[in-house]
């Protein structure tokens, strides 16, 4: 009686381990090699053919990418509408994910890979797939993309607003942001090299322009003066100004390259986060480092950072679901 115990506590376990390791597999290469041998160059040859049209989006689908992997792990949920039977406004409203672009380009990439193959490719891992092939498009560096993840279920805004790091960070709370990722100093600098592309609205640093200390009028010291008044002049001329936007790094928006820490060494970051980055010994000699050092060496760099990003508590095995439409949980279409 007691061995038939032991063995029925054993196999329960046994199932118990199963169910855990399934639902918490590691991402690999190729996943779909077997289930959808197509989907990567499917995904690869939409992006070659439309990113070249408009170029900018390579920057909007990066970001879209980190503002999903930032909230509930890198499982889709920023791409998820808000319906009559949601619970809660979902993150796309939040303001952090006002600005996002690319939910289209996405949606258009699953229809055709769910005509290849129903059911199996997640919109998470499409999303990571068009990153990082919209940035090899536009001349950036190629990172391994590992798939097998799943979609999520829960869509809140509110979260979105308590994890993504704004704008308007300083050192100690995007190292804290970061660090609650499983991100270190030097991912922090690498991810923020992504605003080397790009561009921005004026509503997220005008405040540095004028109204760094609540009081009208006052300017943000550590921002360099001409590069300011600059800013002044010719883009964003008012604190209201929502729609203007503005290049993320100056003359080379569109080009992914070392000029973005080049300007953070001259105080001509845009973002109060961007010259956060200098404020720490650690994180400012990172970015000597990789001014001093060569363009191949950060491509090289900030690829480990990327592939480090798109694992963040992700969900595998039996965990989420495959969407069929990546703006609704499957109970819903």
């Amino acid at each position: 009686m007691a061995n038939f115990g032991y063995l029925g506590n054993f196999l329960l376990f046994c199932i118990l381990l199963g169910i855990v390791t399934s639902s918490h597999a590691q991402l690999q290469l190729n996943f779909y090699a077997k289930s959808c041998p197509k989907a990567e160059k499917i995904i690869q040859d939409y992006v070659q053919k439309h990113i070249p049209n408009a170029p900018s989006l390579a920057a909007a689908l990066l970001r879209l990418q980190f503002h999903d992997c930032f909230v509930r792990g890198c499982d889709g949920s920023v791409l998820l509408n808000f319906t009559s039977s949601t619970k809660n406004q979902t993150e796309k409203v939040a303001i952090p994910n006002q600005t996002l672009r690319g939910f289209s380009f996405i949606d258009d990439v699953k229809k055709i890979v769910e005509a290849e193959c129903p059911g199996v490719v997640s919109c998470a891992d499409i999303v990571a797939l068009v990153s990082r092939d919209s940035v090899v498009v536009t001349g950036g560096p190629y990172w391994n993309v590992p798939t097998g993840r799943r979609d999520g279920r829960i869509s809140n805004a509110s979260e979105a607003l308590a994890n993504i790091p704004p704008p308007t960070s300083n050192f100690s709370s995007l190292k804290t942001s970061f660090a609650s990722k499983g991100l270190d100093l030097k991912d922090l600098v690498l991810l923020s090299g992504a605003h080397t592309i790009g561009v921005s609205h004026c509503s997220s640093f005008s405040t540095r322009l004028y109204n760094f200390t609540g009081v009208l009028g006052t300017q943000d010291p550590s921002l360099d003066s001409d590069y300011a008044a600059n800013l002044k002049a010719k883009k964003c001329k008012s604190i209201n100004d929502n729609t203007t936007i503005v290049e993320m790094d100056p003359g080379s928006s569109s080009t992914f390259d070392l000029s973005y820490f080049k300007l953070l060494l001259k105080r001509k970051g845009l973002f109060q986060s961007d010259a956060a980055l200098t404020t720490s010994a650690t994180t400012k000699s990172y970015i000597n480092k990789l001014v001093q050092g060569s363009l191949k060496q950060f491509n090289a760099e900030f690829a480990k950072a990327m592939e480090k990003m798109g694992s963040i508590e992700v969900k595998t095995g039996s965990a989420g679901e495959i969407r069929k439409q990546c703006a609704f949980v499957n109970s819903e279409v």
